[in-house]
């Protein structure tokens, strides 16, 4: 039996993965955490969510129950969950982390954490998103220079961070297949004499309204032709699904970072990545 925590319990993403949670055989949930404050801390998160008395109440410090679980699941905000994978890698335990907003910066102190524990991070858990990721790098390294490449992504108006974390991915992918920098060529928007379209440049545009749960779409534009690659969640089950198979995997795997491409072994041949 495997004991799951998960942090960020009382969010749209922590409700749905506490409800599938229970219908998953040889997976229990032994701890629900939020941050300090939150109106549901104290009480019963089984009750809360209509699934009947689990005996886990809500938290609002993961030290609190950590030694009760064997993999922590995060999908809180960036400092939060860097903090609890700080946590959990000096634990040597596991955490899939779903959080996004991470820097350069953060990954590298992941990374160093990361020798002492099982880390996932990933911007999507979604396996049809997961797999984008890997078309996106595959006709990027096939088609080259040849084609301008555009990245629009749209989510509800709810959403803080933009361009998405797996928009940010996308454009990753393709800055690696074409050996460049998303640094020094990633351009977010434009608006007034910008001047000519470079050749190098990965544009990212972004959409923001009502309860859109998550769309992608990497635009490969040539002369005379164009190709659409696109991704449209219709529900966060799917990234629930994605971060508990995630989970399961992590744990019986040796110290070090992963992400969503280790779990579908998808990361053969993506150098770099």
């Amino acid at each position: 039996m495997i004991s799951v925590i998960v942090c960020g319990a009382g969010g749209r993403m922590g409700k749905r993965i506490v409800t599938l949670l229970s219908d998953v055989d040889g997976v229990t949930l032994t701890g629900a955490v939020e941050r300090p404050g939150h109106l549901l801390i104290g009480k019963d998160v089984g009750e809360l969510l209509g699934l009947g008395k689990l005996g886990v109440s809500v938290v609002d410090d993961l030290t609190g129950v950590l030694d009760k679980g064997d993999v922590v699941i995060d999908f809180t905000h960036i400092d939060s969950a860097m903090r609890h994978i700080e946590l959990t890698m000096e634990a040597s335990k596991a955490i899939v982390v779903g959080t996004t907003g991470f820097t350069e910066e953060h990954m590298e102190r992941v990374q160093k954490w990361a020798q002492k524990g099982r880390c996932l991070v990933a911007p999507n858990m979604s396996v049809g998103v997961n797999l984008l990721f890997k078309l996106v790098y595959d006709v990027a390294k096939i088609l080259g220079d040849d084609f301008d490449v555009e990245i629009l992504e749209a989510h509800h108006n709810q959403k803080k961070d933009a361009p998405s974390g797996t928009a940010m991915k996308l454009g990753y992918q393709v800055a690696t297949a074409l050996r460049r920098d998303l640094g020094k060529v990633g351009v977010y928007g434009r608006r007034g004499m910008v001047g000519a379209r470079t050749k190098e440049e990965i544009g990212m545009q972004v959409i923001r309204g009502g309860d859109i749960v998550g769309e992608h779409t990497v635009f490969f534009i040539g002369r005379g032709e164009r190709i659409e690659l696109t991704h449209r969640a219709m529900s966060r089950d799917n990234f629930a699904r994605g971060a508990i198979r995630a989970a399961l995997w992590l744990v019986r795997q040796p110290n070090g970072l992963y992400d969503m491409q280790d779990v579908l072994g998808l990361r053969e041949n993506q150098k770099g990545l």
